[in-house]
Order: structure tokens, then C-alpha cells, then sequence
């Protein structure tokens, strides 16, 4: 044993006294502390009720259930009809919607700059294109340089990856291509290499969905707008038009290949799986822009790749995959799905696989390529005998980073400066009814239904299952599990003493019902002598979806749903039941954040009767304020609701509460400006209120 460890065990005896002066008393104190049992309301509202994945659960029996399958065909006929049919309701349904139609009108812009030398063989030509107006994407040509007549084109695409276009394997890639006489194009993605800053992070695109311009709309644009660059050069050989790339540009490939025809073969490499395999697998759970809203009310992934029959369709995975979209997963279902259709047409052949053993993991490694040189080989230079899939060694060629950036203009648009330029001509009107009782009730009833219709909300019929009481410290205490519509939903029912409480309230905490601030208050609220029910809904407290998170919401809103829709219609099923069921009169909402405060005034919008108040503390004053602050995605998923500030921001939602009150409790500064016409609108209804506290 060193002889300094022995001496140190030795003396660890002498040590001890010395342990309160190194703060060992403070962390006993904490131990202690933990170890005091809950009181009565804590406890109570610490209880575990539906368990920490039957929302998950639930929600993955609901989104299975509507997804789209692959339909029974027996013609070549009707599988163009139905791949056309999918085609048009996809561009309009989800890709060009809103502001995002007149982005695919612009006319596509490019720029040529600087030259540089390449290798043996071949040129690098800097370039930047207009994605949309004002959103230029920096990209570099790899151009053979001796070429006549037509040559192949690919579009080179990549995930995320930080050095964006620099990617070692992606340029020995497109100067492998170039090599072979074909024109490569490498594009930065947005939020990777020069892009790779807040201002493009990909969650971003659902600021743009808030505003009711489809944010996917940017990716697909981005790509569409490169192979009309493509297609535009001199030597662009229409009929044969290649776009390939890895990962997170494995679905860049995919989702534009099946939906632009343009594209003559497709190789993308690691990047997706079918909805049905996600749902399973959840390392395959995609981020925003791969799991788009309401892409899933009309196609799937598994479809998608069928809808590329009968164009050459190489699909690459690897077998031991250590991000998402392993082979032994994903690829069969997409077999599955398109051997049919491709066999339809005549043409098996045109579909490939794959999988890449060594090394196997997520990569577009020598391998992977060498399979793609193949592809293109037996496709687009069918009968060369001069044409060898091996890669050739340009491993010297690579540039740096540095080397390929492409300038970009001042002031380039990005996914924050597209959302904040959206964000300032909403809502389109913002008016609040502030003349007279009639017309605020025409109003509120036309805007109810408006409400209805954006978040796709429904009345949810209610069961309750009791699951346990408790009393203790004169606190009465009973356990729901309320099924609301296909969803189970948490409620504590705390009530004190013996007399029969005067209100119930229902308390909303964007933390969760656990939290020390929910229970203050619901302390308070008993000690006015009010009955108390403590809710988590979807996605808040024990109804989190603890496993991948946010991504489940994003498979929720794909399928046309939206979680402050499914929100609201519980908090209102809740209402409805404790009048009904719990005898109470209309119940006060006490919500406590920003999430749970815009979830409650969606339930006042939508549920009438039941609901009688609602007070509301940490507010937003703006929907606005998300944008502008550029909140992630992740932190409060229904905030981001397609289209909801095109006619609601907080202003709007309050006034539909009306005449009942909404009190806003120490609202920000920001929160007191934007809520400063409420007062009007009570008088309209002829009620005196101030609604700010």
C-alpha cells in the first residue's frame, strides 16, 4: 500500500471532528429534512396515480390506430392516382401553407463566386441560391472539368453533422462524383457548418408553424430550390438526377425524392423509418422537421418510399446503428411496403438494399459510398466498361472548413428572423369586442368555433375510476384516474374539514401537481374553504411522457392533432365532470405558469358553462414572447400550435372568456401593455372587472 494512503487512513480518525467545519452539518441537515414525512397536502398531491408510462402508452395506441397504411392496389393506374393524390395533399396540406405558398412562387436566385481548384480532374465553384426570398443557402459545385453533353447531377445533403458541407466524407463523396464526370452540388443544411447557430436551430420551424406558415416549408425549399439550380446548368442531364446524404440528410432524401419527381434515383443512408417503427423503436423518434405537422394525416414514411417506384431506390443501413434507424429495424418495413409497387411497375430491381456491417454504426463510410458508386453506376452509366464503383483515393483533396466557406449576404434571412417578420403582422385581427354585449357575443361564438377548429379540440366524454382516499390532518384526500376520451388523466380531490366546501377549484401547475409551489396553492385555497382538484393534463406532471419527451408531441401534431388542443378538452371534460359528478357550481381555475395559463384560457374559450373564473399567475402577455425569445420547442410543446397566433394571442383568448373573470395576477410588464383593452371588453358585456391584479 503508498505510503501516503496508509498514512491517510491512519490519521482518518483525527479527521472526523473536522467534518462539521467542511460542511457536513449542512448536508445532514438536508438528510434530515428529507427525511421529515410530507404533510397532509403534499403527500396527497405527491401520490402516484396512472403510473409513469401509461400516457405513453395511450398515446402510442392513438397515433398506430390513424396512421396511414399502405393501400391495396392492383394497377399501375391506380397507384399513379394514388401517389399523385398523396403528392397534392401533401404540398397542400403540409408543405405550403400560409405565407409559405407565395415562398414556393419566388423565382429561384442563384449567385456565382469564386472558382477554386478542386483536384485532378475537376473545379470547386462557390455559390450561394435563394431558398426563399431573403434566405440564401451557401453551396459548392464539384464540376468535372472536361464536360460534354449531359452528365448526371446529384444533390448532396447532409444531417447533423457540425461541420456542415466540410464534412470529410461528404466532400470525398461529391469528388468521387466529379471524378466520374457527374455534376455534385454539396448544400449546407440549415442549423449545420455556416448555418450553425440559434438563429437555424430546426426546432424553429415551429415558431413559423405558430404563425400559420408551414416550417417545413423551408427544408423542402431549400432542397427543391437546389435541384432547380441543378437542372438550370448547361450539361444537366434531366433524366438522370441523384440526391443522396447521411442521417438527418437521409431524410432530406427521402422526403424530397418522393415528393419531386424531378429526382431520378434516390440513396438516402441511415435516415428514417417508418411512423409505425418509431412508435417501437424510439431512437428513431424524429426531430421537427422529420416528423412535420400533419405530414401523418397523410402519408408515412414506409408509403413514401413505395411512391418512389419504379426510380432506382437504394436504401442503406447499418447494421449496429448507435444513433437511430438500425437496420434490423427499419429496413424492412420499408421493403415491405415498396417491393409490391415496385414490382407493380415491372421494375424489382430498381429497389435496393443495403447494410453496412463494417464498421456498422452510423456512418457514410467507404462502404456505404462504394454501394452508392454502384447505384449510380448501373443506373446512369448502364453499359460503360469504363465506369469502376471503387472509390477513388481523394483523401489529400479534402479542404478545410475554412477553405469552402461561401460569403453570405448581410442580413440573411434565418427560421428566427422568417418567424419574428411573420410574428409582427399577427394576430390578423386584433381587435377585441369592446362596443356593446351583442356584439361581443357574436364575436365570442364566432371565435369559439375558430378556436375549435385550430386546435382540433372535441368534447371528451369523462369515466372515472376512484383509485384510493386518504385523511390525515384534517385534510380529506381522494384519488381519481379520469379516462377523458382516449385519455387517463390524474386528479387529486383535497378537501378540509367538515363543512361542505363553498367552490371547488381546479389548480393547473406547468410543473406538475408535485410541485412545492402547487401545493402552497392549494393550501390556500383550502384554507378559503374551497374543494380542490389538482390536475396534471397531457404532457404536465405525472401525464409527462417521461422517454423521449417533446418527440411524442411531435408524433401527436403530425397526425393532426395539437396537444394544447387535447389539453383543453380534458381541462374541460374535468370541469364538466366535477359539476356534474362532484355537485359543483362552475369551478375557478387557478393555472401557475405560462403553459398551464394559456391551457386554461383555451378551455374557457372552448367550455362555457362549466367553467366559472379563472386566475391565472406567470402568465404570458404574448405568444409573441416565444418567438422572440426564441423558446425551444421542447419546453412547452402546445404553445406552438399551427396557426394559433394567426387569430389568438393572449389578448383574444381572455376576451373569449368573457363576461367571466380572469384575473391575471402580478402580470409582467409586457403582460399589463398587451392586456390593457380586457377592462373594455367587460364593459362591452356591461361588467365591471379588472382583470389585472
Amino acid at each position: 500500500m503508498p505510503w501516503k494512503l496508509r498514512a491517510l487512513l491512519m490519521t482518518a480518525p483525527l479527521l472526523l471532528p473536522l467534518a462539521p467545519a467542511l460542511g457536513a452539518d449542512k448536508e445532514n441537515e438536508k438528510a434530515k429534512e428529507k427525511e421529515k414525512p410530507a404533510d397532509a397536502v403534499s403527500a396527497a398531491l405527491g401520490r402516484e396515480i396512472i403510473g409513469p408510462r401509461r400516457t405513453m402508452t395511450e398515446t402510442i395506441d392513438y397515433v398506430e390506430a390513424v396512421l396511414p397504411r399502405m393501400p391495396e392496389v392492383k394497377s399501375v393506374a391506380e397507384w399513379d392516382d394514388y401517389a399523385a393524390k398523396v403528392r397534392r395533399e401533401v404540398f397542400e396540406k403540409v408543405i405550403f401553407r400560409g405565407e409559405a405558398a407565395a415562398w414556393r412562387d419566388a423565382r429561384t436566385r442563384v449567385e456565382w463566386l469564386d472558382t477554386m481548384e478542386g483536384g485532378p480532374g475537376y473545379r470547386i465553384k462557390k455559390l450561394r441560391y435563394e431558398a426563399l426570398p431573403g434566405l440564401w443557402i451557401p453551396a459548392l459545385l464539384y464540376e468535372p472539368e472536361e464536360l460534354a453533353g449531359k452528365v448526371p447531377v446529384v444533390l448532396n445533403v447532409n444531417g447533423h453533422e457540425s461541420k456542415g458541407k466540410a464534412a470529410d466524407y461528404k466532400q470525398i463523396r461529391c469528388i468521387n462524383q466529379a471524378k466520374r464526370g457527374m455534376l455534385a452540388l454539396n448544400v449546407e443544411w440549415l442549423g449545420m457548418g455556416q448555418f450553425a447557430n440559434k438563429d437555424y436551430a430546426h426546432d424553429l420551424i415551429n415558431h413559423i408553424d405558430l404563425c400559420g406558415a408551414s416550417g417545413i416549408s423551408t427544408h423542402y425549399l431549400a432542397m427543391s430550390r437546389a435541384i432547380d439550380l441543378l437542372l438550370g446548368l448547361e450539361h444537366a442531364d434531366p433524366k438522370r438526377v441523384a440526391v443522396t446524404g447521411l442521417s438527418g440528410g437521409g431524410w432530406q432524401t427521402i422526403f424530397i425524392s418522393s415528393f419531386d419527381t424531378r429526382v431520378t434515383l434516390t440513396g438516402p443512408v441511415a435516415g428514417y423509418s417508418s411512423y409505425f417503427t418509431r412508435l417501437k423503436f424510439f431512437s428513431d423518434l424524429g426531430d421537427a422537421e422529420q416528423t412535420p405537422c400533419d405530414l401523418g394525416t397523410v402519408t408515412d414514411y414506409a408509403v413514401m418510399t413505395a411512391m418512389m417506384a419504379p426510380r432506382p431506390t437504394l436504401l442503406t443501413f447499418n447494421a449496429k446503428d448507435n444513433c437511430c434507424f438500425a437496420a434490423p429495424h427499419a429496413l424492412q418495413p420499408l421493403l415491405d411496403a415498396a417491393r409490391p409497387i415496385f414490382k407493380l411497375y415491372g421494375k424489382p430491381d430498381a429497389l435496393r438494399s443495403h447494410v453496412n456491417e463494417d464498421p456498422g454504426d452510423h456512418n457514410y463510410g467507404l462502404d456505404n459510398r462504394q454501394a452508392l458508386y454502384r447505384m449510380l453506376g448501373d443506373h446512369f452509366f448502364a453499359g460503360r466498361n469504363d465506369y469502376d464503383p471503387k472509390e477513388i483515393a481523394s483523401d489529400s483533396e479534402v479542404k478545410s472548413k475554412d477553405e469552402l466557406n461561401v460569403p453570405l449576404p448581410d442580413g440573411n434571412a434565418s427560421l428566427h428572423s422568417l418567424a419574428l417578420d411573420l410574428s409582427k403582422k399577427l394576430p390578423r385581427d386584433p381587435a377585441l369586442p369592446n362596443t356593446n354585449r351583442d356584439d361581443a357575443a357574436r364575436w365570442r361564438d364566432r371565435q369559439r368555433e375558430r378556436l375549435r377548429a385550430l386546435l382540433q379540440a372535441r368534447r371528451l366524454d369523462t369515466e372515472a375510476a376512484e383509485t384510493g382516499t386518504e385523511e390525515r390532518d384534517g385534510v380529506h384526500s381522494t384519488f381519481w384516474r379520469l379516462k377523458a376520451g382516449p385519455w387517463s388523466v390524474p386528479v387529486v380531490e383535497l378537501t378540509k374539514g367538515d363543512a361542505a366546501p363553498k367552490e371547488t377549484v381546479l389548480v393547473l401547475a406547468d410543473e406538475g401537481r408535485k410541485a412545492a409551489a402547487t401545493a402552497e396553492i392549494v393550501r390556500d385555497q383550502l384554507a378559503e374553504g374551497r374543494r380542490v382538484l389538482a390536475v396534471d393534463p397531457f404532457y404536465v406532471g405525472e401525464a409527462r411522457i417521461a422517454e423521449r419527451d417533446y418527440l411524442f408531441a411531435l408524433m401527436v401534431a403530425t397526425i393532426g392533432e395539437r396537444p394544447l388542443g387535447m389539453q383543453a378538452s380534458q381541462i374541460a371534460a374535468e370541469t364538466r365532470w366535477a359539476r356534474a359528478e362532484r355537485k359543483a357550481g362552475p369551478v375557478l381555475i387557478v393555472a401557475d405558469g405560462p403553459r398551464t395559463s394559456v391551457m386554461a384560457l383555451a378551455a374557457a374559450g372552448l367550455e362555457g358553462s362549466a367553467i366559472g373564473a379563472l386566475e391565472l399567475r406567470r402568465s404570458l402577455g404574448s405568444l409573441k414572447e416565444l418567438i422572440e425569445t426564441k423558446a425551444s420547442y421542447p419546453s412547452a410543446p402546445e404553445l406552438f400550435a399551427f396557426g394559433l397566433l394567426g387569430d389568438f394571442d393572449i389578448p383574444q383568448l381572455a376576451a373569449l372568456a368573457a363576461p367571466r373573470p380572469v384575473v391575471f395576477v402580478k402580470p409582467s410588464d409586457r403582460a399589463k401593455r398587451e392586456l390593457a383593452g380586457l377592462k373594455d371588453v367587460y364593459a362591452a358585456w356591461g361588467v365591471e372587472h379588472e382583470p389585472l391584479r
